[in-house]
Parts: C-alpha cells; structure tokens; sequence
C-alpha cells in the first residue's frame, strides 16, 4: 500500500533543494495537526511568470521555482483524515486501515487520539480536512530517459479558476484552442491494429494542428496508455518544435502507486517516479507520455473515480474561457472522444451530450461505445430494454451477469437520451466515407453541434468560422463552412481576412479572396494602421518603426509613445527603397482622419488589446481606402519576410513587375540589419525569387511586345513613389534583371538634388579614385610650381600618374573580356585586406621574438622597425637575414654598437672570438615554423580564397559584364566629356551656369515617362495578363518537375492503397448490410404469413392441427442498424423533457423511465420514483409542501377548487392514493416538483409575429416562403429566451410574465387582440418541471400583423416595457435555430405551418 509522506518545515534557505531520500522514511511517523496553517483560497503571485509556452521536460528555473513553492501552499490544498476509525476491511497485506483506507502511521497524531466530540462513526464531511498541499514541482520517470513532467496534488474542492491559473500562469501553458477529453476503458483492452493507428494518428494530428490540450485520466493503463503512446510516437516522429503536445492526466491521488515519492512540502524539482506495473496491484502508475498531472485527493486511499466531478467542472470551465489567437476570440470548444469503456464512461457521454459537449464515439473500440455506436442510426423507439440487453450480453459478456434488472433499465434510458441528441452524437467509423482521420471526425463533430446551436442570426456561422481560423484548419473550413448551406458576403470575412493576415495564415487569405473579397474594400487606411500596429515584434522592420516613433517623441519632447500611423512607415520604407521614392503614405495635414466604417455584426475579434469588431463598426460613410491595396499588403507581408503570404498578395498585384522590384529592394535593405544567419538567408532567398519574377514576367512582355515592355520600364509609377522599374533595379543591384537583353541600353540620367548626387558619387570606388587622383595632382602641380619644393612635386605627380593610370581600367568594364577581370581584382583586393589582418600575425610575433633573441637593447626606432616587421616580411618572400645562425654570420655587415646609421646593430657576439652567443638552434626553428604557416598555410589561403572569388564572378560573367556596362553607359553619359583632370573646367562651367545664372539643367526624359491614365491602365492590364500566363507557366513547369512527380506518384500511391483497404472493409460492410435485409425481408414475409394463417384460422379454414412456427422469434431481436443509414425521426410519442433524469432547480435525480415504460398501462414493477415538492414562498396559492393524506383529500381534482381550476384539457385524469397521475405517463418523480399545484397547472402562451421586411417594406422570403419576426423576452436569471407567456396566477387571466413586460394600460387591449387570435395549442406541455403528479397545461394563440402599418402593432411596440432592466425584449427572426425553449419552439413551428412560412 502507498504510503503518504510528512509535511515538515523548510527554512528559506532550503527552498531550491531537492526532497530528501526516502530511506529515513519521515513518512511514516505520526504527523501533528499543528504543523498545517489555514491560508486564504487564492492569492496572486508574488511575481510574474513567463506566459510563454514552455515544454515540460525543461527544468524549472530558479525564479520560477520559487515562485512555485510560495504560490502554491498558499492557494492549493489536498485533504487529511483527521480521525481514525477502524475499518471492517483490511489493507492488501492484512493491517488495520481506517474508514478513509489508510493505517494508523499514515493519519495524524492527533487522528489517533478519539476525541468525543468527533463521535464514533466515521463521517467524511467531518473527518476530512483540508490542508496544504506536499507535493508538486517537476516529475521525473526514473529509467525512461529525459521525460520530464509538472504535477501537483490537490483537494476534490480546489476551484476550478485555481487550478485553470496554475496551468497558464506558473506551468507556462498556453490556452488551448481546443479541449478534447479522452474517455473510456480503465483498463487495457485491445483494439485493430489499423483502428488503433487511425486513432493514434487522428487524435495527435487534431492536437497539434489545433493547439489543443488532451485530457485523460492520466494513468499507465487502457484508453490513457493508449494516448499517451500516439504522443509518444508522435514526438519520436517529428521535430523538437512540431513536438509539443499538451497531455493533461487527472488522477485520484488514492490510487496512484509509488506516490510517497511525490511528496515534498517545498515542491520537488524534480521528483523522481517510478512506473511499476507489475508491483501496482489495484492501484496504477501514473502514464510517463504524459506532460502534465492533477492528482485529485479526497483523503481517501484506494477508491477510484474521485477526480471524475473535479474534472468536469474544470472542463466545463475552460470551456467557458475566451481564447485569442490570431485576431480570433472564440470560447475555447471541447469534445469528447469515447474509447471503448464501461458504467462510469457511460455516465461520463451523458452528462457530456446533457451539458452540450459534443461526443466521437469510437466504433470497434469495444464494450460502451461499441453498445451506442450500433444503436445510434436506430430510431428512439426501437432501442429497447430487450435491444441493450441483447447488445450488453454479447459486448459485456464477462460482467454481464452484474448487470441488474435497473442498471438495464437505467443505461436503456440513458442511451436513448444520447441518441436522441444526435447533433452532438458522432461515430467514427472505419472506412466510412468522408471520415477516414480521426481529426477530421472531431472537428467535423464540434462543427455538426455548433451548426445544430440554437442561435440568432448569423452567429452560428461566424463561430463556425473562427474555430477553423483559429485551428488553421482550412481543410475543414472549405468542407464544412464554405458550403451551399450559407451565402456568405464578402464584407462579413473582412474581420476574419485581418485575424489570418495577422496570424500568418495564407492559405485562409486564399479562401477569403477565392470567397469573393475584394481587397479595395478591405484595406482601409484604419485597417493598415491595425495591421502595422498588430505585426510580429521580432521583425527588424517593427524595430526600425519604433525608432522612428521614439525620434518622434524625442522631438516633440513628450512623455508618451505616439502611435503608429502611416507616414511613421512611409519613412521607414523610403529608407529602405531608396531616396529616389517618393513617399508612399503622405504625413496628414490634420489630426482627425475619416474612420473606418464597415459594420460586421456578431463576431469579437480582439488582437493584442485592439478590437477588430470596435475596427469594424464605425460610423457609415467615413471610410478612407488606401491608393493601391494591394501594394500595401504586399509590404506589410515582405517587411515581415512572410513568403507564402507575400507570393498570395503579389498574385493580385497589377503593378506587378515594379511590385517585385521593390520587394526584392526591400528584404535586401532589411537581410543587411537582421541579426539572425538563418533569417538572413531566407531574405536573400525570397529577395532573389521576386527577382525572379520580375524576370519572368518583363520576358513574356518583352516577347510579345519590345516598345511596351520598354514603356515598362520607364514608366513612373505612381503606386511606387514616382520612381520606375528600371531604377528600382539599379537601386536594388538586381543584375540578372538589368542585364536582360531589353534593359542593356537604358539608363536614367533624371535630376538629382545636390546632396542626394554627392551621397550617391562618393558611393562609387571609382568616384573616389577620381578625387584622390585629382587632389594629389593639385597638391604635386602646386609643389612643382614652387622651386624650393620642386623636387617633392615630381614625386607627387609620379604618384599621381600612377593613380590616372589605374583610374584608366575603369573604361575596360566595356569588354565582355577584360570587365569580369576587373571585378575579379576589385573583389580579391578585399580578400587581401582580410588576409594581411591573419598575416601581421605572424610577421610581428616572429618579429619580435628574433628581434627580442638576436638584438640587444636596439635605440634606432627605424632599424627597429626593419628587425620587427620589414625583415619578417622579405623573409616570406626568400630574402632570409645571413645572421640569423652562426654559419654565414659576418661582422663587417653590421654594427656593433648600433651607431652606424647605414648598417644594423650586430647581434650579441663572444668578446674572444667575435661569434654569435645565441641559441642558434631555437632561431631556425622559429624560423622553420614562421615559413610553415606563412608560405604554405596562410598564402595557400589566399590562393583558395581568389580561387573561389574568380569561380564567383566567373559563373556570372555574362550578368555581371552587363551590369557594369550599364553603369559605364550611364556615368559617361551623364558625366562632362573631358577627360581628368580638363574635367575641372566642366565642373567650373556647370557651377557658373546652374549656380549664378539660374539656368535649369537638360533633362532626357525618355527613360522616365510619364505616361496618360488610359494609356498607363491599358498598359498595366496588358502588363497584369501576362503576369497571368507567367504564373501558369510557373505551376507547368512545377508539376513537369521530376522531384514533383514523384511525390505525386508517392501520393497516389499511398491514396490508391488506402482506398484499396476501404473498399475491403467497405465490402465486408455490403455483405453485412445485404444479411441484415435478408433477416429483415425473411422477418417481414414470416409476419405475413402468420397473419394470413392467424386470418384463415379466425375464419374455420383451419385443418384442425396446430398452426406451424413461421420465421424464427429471434428475427426481431437480431435485426441489426444499417451502418450507413440514418434513422427518420418523427415527433416523440411521450414527454421528453419530463423525464430528463436531473430535475431542474434540484438535486433531486429522476428514477429512469424508458420510452416503452412511461404509458402507464405497461407494467412496470421496479418503478420507485422519489419524491419532491419545492417550497415556494413567494407564491400566496399552493399545494401543501409535505402532503398527508388528509390535506391531500380536501383537495378536489377535475373541478374548479376555489380559484384553481384543476380540470384538465384532456378530459378526466386517474387520481390513486390522493394524488393525480400525468396523463402522458411516467415521468421518474412524484410530488409536485417545483409546480404549485397538483394536477394540472394552467399557462398562456401568445405568440406575437409579424412578416420580416426589408426597408423598402418588401416581405423577405427564403426557400420561397416568408419570413417571420416573433416577440421574445429573456427574463432575470434565466440564459435563454422564451415567449412572452408563462403560469397563470389563480383567477388572472394573463401571465404574470407577460404583464412584465407590458404596460398596465395595455393589458385589457392585449386581451382583446388574444380573443382575436388563433389558437394553435390547447393542452398538455412537455416541460422539464413536470411530474407524476402536477403538469403544465397551456393554451398558445397566434397573434399575427399581416400590415406594417398595422395601429395595433405600433401601440404594442410602444407599450411594451421592461419593468427590470435585466429584462429584454426583442423581435427576433422566426426559423428552427432561434434559441428558445424546446416547448416553445414546437409552438413557434405550428405558427409557421399556420401561415405558411419559413421554419
């Protein structure tokens, strides 16, 4: 038996250690209550903690972990016996436990002390307490690598919002997008090889491409070892990143073995668990493919099930949490998928399908959801006792004989009730169509139950919608949303188009724009601005626009960060672009722009604090649209380096050569400042792509047509800042583009200014060269010119000339030859520069060290020079010095004392015989050294490094001989003619006519032309129309790729095996189905012929024997549900809401009743219904609260009693034992309920309708049929909307509902319109308060404005009031999917049917 272990006090200074060893086990020494303070329930935390998503098996760091040990005793509690009594059972190994399951050593001290107060049964309600909680932290499975998890241990009552807070807050979980709860079978059982793997693929698939959490019971056994072995084999399959999956485990601490191990009052980090299956006994280890656990702890040991009610209400919670995520608010959706299973799963699909929660059932698993699967397609009438029983005796066949004759009764009921929920009721089967995954069964589930939602309007849809952004399922949104079911207007996706944009989302952007909207719409100056305002954060151009904004508070000298408008961007792109744009988003002129103003009602989207619905819903006619929306999404998806996004938008682009130009700018500027290699790489890739496309479609331009792709080029575009392509080119160095066959003589020789023409000529290498040169000449010629320096001036001009003479290559560019050479020197002097940093090195450390070995105490700072580096030089070169060994040492060559300036100072030398005293061997191992890593290592480096600089430029020899042709065409053409240095009197000239005349410069205009409207639209069209061919060829050549073939070969194949195994089970299915309707053929034929004998024996045609068995008993009994089939239901034969097994307002359970057990005829010998009659104390008229006998005879049933009428619609009703019986049978509960009177209970229900019109007046139709308006209420308290009616008081004549929201002057005119209705009901009401004794009778009249001019109708509209501001009233469009009452809908339906309209 697990043991528990003892809380013990921690000084601070011990809170990062780990839990000590269990070998002196603490644990099992008696434990004092007062080592336990009482805390408040929630407290916040002392510091924040990181929300980003984190995965388990990283450690905890320190600040979290002590955040952790102080948050969590404070606001999580687990639960203590606080008094032993002796229990009649006894522990697996024969000890004495207590009524809580657990041994005298493992309570307490004080337990074992019995204190008469505490009295002498053993009560839970008051022998549990709750303290706080020992063991959480980190969970390490000992033996099973580095799987690591969280846990901790909480009290059955910890709140929900607690545990909720732990998880996102200090676990580091993100919200999930989805909740899917695992449930079935607590043991192992087996399943199909291929339906388990379906399974284990589809689940994991759903909750890593959702972002979902999975939620099972968290242990080594059945469903959840099923589970957590599709994780595991999910991670081992994918990346690290693609791996995160959230697996939540909820255990029973009582039941988890090796627990003892758990606990550390200050947290363990980690503690170390081991998964012992075969010691475990009738406990159970926890599952190590797990990554997080919530061991739910009541104080007992041993008892499974104790984290079911605790689950559930977390589940629900979460469910009702609202989840943002890409621009998409939805409340976070939760399914329920069923495994095999047993009683307690059962429970668990009911009270799913009872709360709404939409449930998968997996078929072939075995045992309950094998028990609904095939039952599910039956009718609700034909799933009878005899049916379960048949089903359990053949899927339970080794417990069946536990099942009694109520748990039958009791789990017929409840199936019926699932099945008859068939909207929230999915069951996956293997190899039906349209649902081989698993995943898709899922969200096909959460969508069918969200389509069958009660709802107003459009809500249905646009929650629809959101759950499949938010998922990113496009798949799903294309087969589920997108259908001939709903039309959808353009407008209603534009808050959807904003959340995927942002989200990154392209393939929805694509299904938007396929869907009809049209980007001139949506992008609007307001949504741009949103756009800018909501874009990733670790993008460079996000930190470039915040400088701009915080330069523009720094200037305006104010404390508060402005906000992003668009011109803050147009300065940053004109940084980007070039200075030859000009700004694309000019600065207003006024604060106050127009607002955007396109109102999509029903959807909350919300991004990073910004409403996209406030976004939406401005005022009408205020709406400003951008020049070209298409240009500025393309910018807002490049800057952010967003490829797929970026090639979806540039699709759309009509100027769409200029558009890729400008891109290819862009992420060029913008891979210069990003820090990241990896995405460096990426933005040089997508730079040269758009290269590339511009390529692709000036060739298809210049194919057809050389003079309009040449106006292409040159064209000003107005969209791009007035430049033109060509320039957007050069600025961009695109020179696969420039050197295009169609671009080579073009140039652009437009007017600069005069510091922008500085900025860009001292860019140029050869720019400078020409200002050396021709300084250095100016200083040589003033020299010369001088006789004392006339000498320092030749010297200058030979320097000079050597300068014009290289300056002099700059004209072989021209040659295709001698051009790419050039570059090639130009790029390997860069080489040079890099290799003489690694070769000074060298040459001054064995400079030094010989100069510091061979020369002492050498003054003459120049021959130092020369020893150090100068000599270290000549030495790589040959030139090796005679006295750096003794051999060739000759004095007469140097100095001795060092003062000969012409000769060096003589190395340190014997005073006897003259000779060297250096250690001669150490000098030529130096050297040896100093010439191995120079002359073979450091110049062999070099040579590699010119090698691969020439193949470079080599294989682009073509482009880059083109390239610089046309730069050479463009200088000398806007240069002066005369050559340097004549060239001073052209610039002297220019100076004199532009400076002090005033005289304007000539411009060539022809390689920048303006062009007309009509003309620059045909243009672009022309231009748009062969971007379009380009594009088709593009997807051509991808699929006639061999690597694209392939995989599409590989893709057949696998779809081709795959519809090969469907059609075998869907074959043996064909066979199946054709047996049943033989059976059920033989079944029909045999009732036939027993009839015609039954008829021919009535009638003395009988021979005198025995009339013979026709067709088998068991005919019936084995006919089976057709696999594909769908059952036709039609309306119930008895009440169903009266017999909903938990009565409303109660805790009262209903006793099961069956469809075929609720007439009372049928015999029914195991009904034992309790008994309920609330207290209403704010009504003045009801029946007695606990009724006897006597007060029950005084009352007179099917007669007017006083002011209660107590006669029924349907005629005399049975009265037995003083109590009245519900004419429609049983209904699982006696008394009155929450009814006030026995017997029938009267009510009024007007339903108030009038024709939907548009605003002209015209009546809308739909299906061909109008369209209804009814009047509905939501009252206080209540979270549905119902028909302004209700229960009549004793002697009034109108509801007391209704009058709630009516004036007191208009009651007797609303009687009158009543006396003029029709009535469309006039008798029993399903209602969920019925019961055996008291029901709801009610009388429904239609009250219909045929005019809309109608006086009535504008009287009623202007007296209606709401005498509580809680109450609401509205009119509200008539059809099946308005969220009323279940009763009230059924009336609505009949008011349809009357006036023939749209239901």
């Amino acid at each position: 038996m697990a043991v528990r272990g003892r809380c013990t006090k921690v000084l601070p200074s011990e809170l990062n250690k780990v839990c000590p060893q269990r070998g002196d086990d603490p644990t099992m020494h008696p434990r004092k209550m007062s080592d336990f303070e009482v805390v408040p329930n929630l407290q916040q935390s002392s510091s924040s903690v990181s929300k980003s998503r984190r995965k388990a098996h990283f450690p905890t760091g320190s600040n979290e972990k002590e955040n952790l040990i102080s948050w969590i005793p404070e606001n999580i509690r687990k639960k203590e016996c606080t008094y032993f009594v002796e229990s009649s059972q006894t522990s697996d190994s024969g000890r004495i436990v207590c009524e809580c399951g657990y041994l005298r050593e493992q309570h307490l001290e004080d337990a074992a002390k019995p204190p008469i107060f505490l009295g002498k049964e053993w009560d839970s309600s008051r022998h549990i307490q709750e303290m706080p909680t020992d063991a959480f932290g980190d969970i390490h499975f000992t033996g099973l690598g580095q799987k690591m998890g969280k846990y901790v241990r909480v009290s059955s009552d910890t709140p929900p919002r607690v545990i909720y807070h732990l998880m996102t807050q200090h676990w580091g979980l993100d919200a999930p997008n989805l909740l899917i709860s695992v449930t079935g079978g607590a043991k192992n059982f087996i399943m199909k090889p291929r339906l388990k793997n379906i399974f284990r693929q589809g689940l994991v698939k759903v909750a890593q491409t959702t972002g979902a959490w999975i939620i099972t019971g968290g242990s080594h056994t059945g469903v959840m070892k099923q589970v957590g072995e599709a994780v595991r084999d999910f991670i081992l399959s994918c990346s690290h990143k693609e791996g995160e999956i959230v697996t939540i485990g909820i255990a029973t601490w009582g039941t988890v073995y090796n627990r003892e191990s758990l606990i550390c009052p200050m947290g363990g980090f980690p503690a170390e668990y081991i998964l012992d299956e075969e010691n475990q006994g009738s406990l159970s280890c926890l599952d190590s493919n797990h990554s997080h656990f919530i061991l739910v702890d009541d104080g007992t040991h041993g008892r499974y099930g104790v984290e079911i009610p605790l689950r559930t209400r977390l589940e629900k919670f979460i469910s009702e949490q609202t989840k943002v995520k890409g621009g998409v608010a939805i409340k976070i959706p939760i399914v329920c998928v069923v495994l095999e299973g047993g009683p307690g799963t059962l429970d668990t699909i009911y009270n799913a399908i009872t709360n709404g929660t939409p449930c998968v059932i997996v078929e072939g698993s075995g045992r309950v959801a094998d028990v609904i699967a095939q039952v599910a397609s039956l009718p609700v009438p034909k799933i009878t006792i005899a049916l379960i029983q048949k089903k359990l005796s053949v899927l339970f066949h080794d417990t069946y004989e536990l099942f009694t004759e109520g748990k039958l009764v009791e789990w017929t009921k409840k199936i019926q009730d699932i099945v008859r929920s068939r909207q929230l009721l999915t069951v996956f089967r293997e190899g039906k169509y349209g649902q081989q995954d698993v995943d898709v069964a899922i969200l096909q589930a959460l969508f069918k139950a969200s389509r069958n939602q009660d709802h107003f309007g459009r809500e249905n849809w646009d929650h629809q919608l959101k759950l499949a952004v938010a998922w990113n399922r496009v798949d799903i949104a294309r087969s589920e949303i997108f259908t001939d079911d709903h039309e959808w207007k353009p407008t209603d996706l534009h808050p959807v188009m904003a959340a995927a944009l942002i989200s990154n989302k392209p393939e929805f952007v694509k299904l938007f724009l396929e869907q009809g909207v049209r980007l001139k719409e949506f992008v609007t100056w307001d949504t741009l601005v949103y756009l800018y305002d909501n874009m990733a954060p670790s993008c460079v151009f996000h930190s470039k626009l915040q400088k701009v904004l915080l330069d523009e508070r720094e200037h305006t000298a104010g404390s508060k960060m402005p906000r992003i408008q668009l011109h803050h961007v147009s300065q940053v792109l004109r940084e980007l672009l070039g200075c030859s744009t000009q700004p694309l988003y000019p600065k207003p002129k006024h604060i106050d722009r127009p607002r955007l103003s396109i109102p999509v009602p029903h959807i909350k989207l919300n991004v990073q604090g910004s409403s996209l619905r406030s976004l939406y819903k401005r005022s009408a006619g205020r709406v400003t649209f951008t020049m070209d929306p298409v240009r500025d999404l393309l910018i807002w998806a490049v800057v952010q380096n967003r490829k797929e996004l970026g090639e979806i938008i540039w699709a759309q682009s009509q100027d769409c050569m200029a558009a890729a130009l400008a891109c290819s700018k862009i992420l060029k500027e913008l891979a210069k400042e990003e820090e990241d290699t990896d995405t460096t790489d990426d933005m040089l890739a997508l730079a040269e792509q758009y290269e590339h496309k511009a390529i692709g479609v000036f060739t298809d331009c210049y194919r057809k047509d050389e003079e309009r792709a040449q106006k292409l080029l040159t064209r000003v575009s107005e969209a791009w800042g007035k430049t033109t392509c060509l320039q957007l080119a050069l600025e961009a160095k695109n020179m696969n583009f420039v050197s295009h066959g169609g671009v080579q003589l073009l140039y652009d020789p437009d007017e600069f200014g005069v510091v922008k023409m500085a900025s860009l000529y001292f860019k140029d290498f050869w720019n400078k060269l020409d200002i050396c040169a021709i300084l250095v000449f100016i200083t040589g010629l003033t020299c010369r010119l001088i006789p004392s320096t006339l000498y320092p001036g030749r010297i200058i001009l030979s320097l000079a000339f050597i300068i014009f003479c290289l300056r002099l290559m700059h004209i072989f560019t021209v040659s295709k030859t001698l051009g790419p050479k050039i570059i090639i020197v130009k790029r390997m002097m860069k080489d040079v520069f890099f290799f003489l940093f690694l070769l000074a090195v060298w040459v001054v450390s064995f400079g030094v060290a010989k100069q510091a070995i061979l020369i002492h105490n050498e003054e003459r700072v120049e021959w130092l020079f020369r020893g150090v580096v100068y000599h270290s030089y000549l030495t790589i070169f040959g030139q090796i010095p005679s006295y750096i060994d003794g051999v060739n040492f000759n004095i007469d060559q140097c100095s001795p004392n060092g003062t000969d300036p012409y000769k060096p100072k003589c190395p340190e030398t014997n005073e006897d015989n003259k000779k060297p005293v250096f250690p001669e061997w150490l000098t030529v191992i130096l050297l040896c050294l100093y010439l191995l890593f120079t002359n073979i290592l450091l110049l062999n480096l070099l040579i590699a490094m010119f090698n691969y600089t020439f193949q470079q430029v080599q294989e682009h020899t073509d482009q880059i001989w083109k390239f610089q042709r046309h730069d050479l065409i463009e200088e000398y053409h806007g240069r002066p003619p005369a050559p340097p240095p004549f060239i001073l009197l052209n610039h002297l000239q220019i100076l004199v006519r532009r400076g002090l005349l005033r005289r304007p410069a000539t411009h060539h205009k022809q390689l920048k032309e303006k062009l007309e409207k009509n003309e620059e639209a045909a243009l672009l069209s022309w231009e748009m129309y062969l971007k379009e061919n380009y594009l088709q060829h593009q997807q051509c050549q991808e699929k006639q790729n061999t690597e694209q073939k392939i995989r599409d070969i590989a893709q057949r194949v696998d779809l081709l095996a795959e519809l090969l195994d469907l059609d075998r089970v869907k074959s043996t299915g064909m066979v199946e189905q054709r047996l049943v309707s033989l059976e059920d053929q033989v079944h029909q034929s045999a009732q036939a012929l027993r009839w015609i004998m039954k008829a021919l024996q009535g009638n003395d045609f009988s021979s005198g024997e025995d009339m013979p068995a026709v067709g088998s008993s068991k005919a019936s009994e084995m006919k089976e549900v057709d696999l594909e089939g769908k059952p036709e239901e039609s309306q119930p034969l008895y009440h169903v809401l009266a017999r909903n097994l938990l009565y409303p307002g109660s805790h009262t359970p209903r006793f099961p009743v069956p469809d075929e057990k609720v007439p009372w005829e049928v015999d029914f010998p195991l009904y034992n219904p309790p008994a309920y009659s609330a207290d209403h104390k704010d009504m003045a008229v009801q029946d007695p609260f606990s009724p006897s006998l006597e007060c029950l005879l005084k009352i007179n049933y099917n007669t007017m009693d006083g002011l209660i009428n107590r006669q029924s619609f349907h005629g005399l009703y049975t009265v037995q034992d003083g109590l009245p019986l519900n004419p429609m049978g049983r209904t699982g509960l006696q008394g009155r309920g929450r009814l006030h009177c026995f017997g029938p209970n009267h009510a009024l229900h007007p339903i108030v309708t009038r024709w939907r019109r548009n605003l002209d007046g015209s009546i809308i139709r739909k299906s061909l049929k109008k369209m209804l308006e009814v009047l509905v209420a939501q009252y206080p308290l209540s979270d549905v909307w119902a028909l302004p009616g209700g229960s009549l008081e004793p002697g009034e004549t109108l509801p007391l509902k209704l009058k709630w929201i009516l004036r007191r002057e208009f009651w007797p005119q609303f009687q009158n319109l009543l006396k003029q209705g029709t009535e469309i009901h006039k008798g029993y009401l399903d209602d969920p308060r019925n019961t055996d004794n008291a029901w709801v009778e009610t009388v429904a009249i239609s009250v219909h404005f045929n005019n809309q001019n109608d006086v009535e109708m504008k009287r009623l509209n202007s007296f209606l009031q709401g005498c509580d501001p809680e109450l609401c009233i509205r009119w509200q469009v008539l059809d099946k999917r308005i969220p009323l009452h279940a009763n009230h809908k059924e009336l609505l339906h009949k008011v349809s049917t009357l006036l023939g309209a749209y239901y």
